[in-house]
């Protein structure tokens, strides 16, 4: 059994499916999960992350877990606790979703500090660990489905500045292999798209995808800041804007890591637009 939290995100759901289309024995979970959300077959669990005592029946049985860092709530986990528990349920490999950032910025409190932690509390837990550090997903995009399809715009800040943002189906196959396969315990993958790509360039792929035009609105760096501090803390919003505006080169970095683990290159952004051109229809 593969323990998948996070299962209703980006990366979770795809790696639900993943795991179920190979045959996988997989337990979904996460607080707002629903049959619905979940291929037929596999067994789904509501349990919080922030919540050890109700991921404790979530894990019993299990051998595999697929730890999801928790995203703006990280800062509530206690990692320890969570590992400790899924020890005792029967677990003895566990695949963290961490970030890029632990690297390329880690003096920020949230890109760097936070998830350092985290990895370093899947180091002492004694199971046998891989590490996924993605870069910017492709799936952030989302933000502007709603501007996509009540007026076809799109603005954003630092139009062309690439950074080669990766395909959540991408983390999630190359997920999938490390929960499987013993061969990725302690190794570190750093995940990226195949090439950068712009903001601008982003929206003209969606326009593609939809056939029809999509308007580009650079925003002042100051615009994006006061956007995004209505749903982010300053510190994190500051961190995002520097690594948009002004990516240093290991952000900008196309990783080989994909190709290496699936034995193909990396799904470029256009492909992961048209698969999704629905939510911006």
């Amino acid at each position: 059994m593969i323990v998948v939290t996070g299962a209703t995100g980006n990366v979770g759901r795809s790696l639900v499916r993943t795991l179920a289309a190979a045959g996988e024995k997989v337990r979904a979970t996460s607080r707002g999960i629903a049959g619905r959300d979940v291929p037929e077959g596999v067994d789904w669990r509501r349990a919080d992350l922030a919540d050890t005592e109700t991921l404790r029946p979530v894990f019993d049985g299990a051998r595999a877990l697929f730890l999801q860092n928790g995203g703006a709530g990280a800062h509530l986990l206690d990692v320890g606790d969570i590992l400790g528990a899924a020890a005792a349920g029967g677990v003895e490999r566990v695949v963290l979703l961490s970030s890029q950032g632990v690297v390329t910025r880690p003096d920020s409190p949230s890109h760097g500090v936070l998830m350092r932690s985290i990895e370093d509390a899947v180091r002492r837990s004694g199971l046998e660990w891989t590490i996924l550090r993605p870069g910017g997903f492709a799936s952030n995009t989302y933000a502007w489905a709603d501007s996509v399809r009540t007026s076809r715009t799109v603005a954003a800040p630092f139009g062309d500045v690439g950074l080669p943002v990766v395909d959540p189906a991408d983390i999630a196959e190359v997920a999938a292999a490390a929960l499987r396969d013993p061969a990725h315990a302690g190794h570190v993958h750093e995940l990226t798209g195949p090439a950068p790509i712009t903001p601008r360039e982003q929206a003209e792929a969606i326009a593609e995808a939809l056939g029809e035009p999509v308007h580009f609105t650079e925003q002042t760096h100051e615009q994006a800041r006061a956007q995004l501090l209505h749903f982010m803390p300053a510190p994190v919003v500051d961190t995002t804007l520097a690594i948009l505006g002004t990516p240093t080169p290991a952000e900008t970095r196309v990783s080989p890591d994909i190709e290496r683990v699936l034995g193909r290159a990396p799904r470029a952004y256009g492909e992961w637009a048209r698969r999704n051109e629905a939510a911006f229809r």
